[in-house]
């Protein structure tokens, strides 16, 4: 069971990448999966994902510039992101976790407990914003 993330690069302010989530070991379509981020200095924070009908969520900061996307035909989740900042400069990371009556908000903005849920995070990938 793997998550492995590819696309992060350095790219300037304006610029977009996206970047793709490749799962292994587990059926896609029977779990949450998002992408969260880390800049430096600062905690780990949701910032996009998908649910179990479709639906998607998305930290505010990145709404109207960041799309999520799930394939679960390839088992990859994609996060196209146009617009980038400085502030998008971090480690971005792909996570899953299986439907185990856990809400989708709550996960992404992990909130209290939500550690003790069964998680599945990638490596880790690093994008860079500069100006």
């Amino acid at each position: 069971v793997q998550l492995v993330e590819s696309g992060g690069d350095s790219v300037q302010t304006g610029g977009s990448l996206r970047l793709s989530c490749a799962a292994s070991g587990f059926t896609t379509n029977q779990a949450y999966m998002g992408w969260f981020r880390q800049a430096p200095g600062k905690e780990r924070e949701g910032v996009a994902a998908s649910g179990r009908y479709g639906n998607k969520l998305y930290t505010e900061s990145v709404k109207g510039r960041f799309t999520v996307s799930q394939d679960n035909a390839k088992s990859t989740l994609y996060l196209q992101m146009n617009n980038l900042t400085s502030e998008d400069t971090a480690m971005s990371y792909c996570a899953a976790t299986p439907f185990q009556g856990l809400d989708l908000e709550s996960w992404l903005a992990r909130r209290l407990g939500v550690s003790s849920y069964l998680e599945i995070w990638g490596k880790g990938i690093l994008v860079t914003v500069s100006s």
